[in-house]
């Protein structure tokens, strides 16, 4: 998968506009195909009908958040390999390293530029 040119992305993320703005943003501007979740228990649910090629998941989500999710994800051999990049509020290196650590493509932090968030992302998933 790591030549495939990256189409589509699920999205979780639990505030309503910060989601719309991640999806607006990467529709339009990156003209990804975007899913979105609000929490990590439903990225279970959505992950294996919509085939996403990679997630962007929020740090700090109810029910389940994005390092929960991350292991879950990890576990299952239909979802192991799909690279998740996270997103938070949470910049300080320690904390980018602990995510990183644990199985992360990359992180990118809240606020982010909608203008350029596509571009982010597909620069992280060109660098895996």
């Amino acid at each position: 998968m790591s030549g495939d040119e990256l189409k589509k992305i699920l999205i979780a993320e639990d505030e309503q506009d910060i989601r719309d703005i991640e999806k607006m943003a990467l529709e339009m501007l990156g003209s990804f195909e975007v899913e979105t979740c609000v929490n990590g228990a439903e990225v279970q649910d959505k992950v294996v009908s919509y085939e996403p090629q990679l997630i962007l998941l929020d740090v700090m989500m109810p029910i389940m958040d994005g390092p929960q999710a991350l292991g879950i994800l990890r576990e299952d051999d239909a979802t192991k390999n799909i690279p998740i990049i996270f997103v938070t509020a949470k910049a300080m290196e320690s904390e980018v390293e602990r995510l990183i650590s644990l199985g992360a493509l990359g992180v990118i932090t809240k606020p982010f530029d909608p203008a350029t968030l596509s571009q982010q992302v597909l620069d992280i998933w060109k660098g895996r």
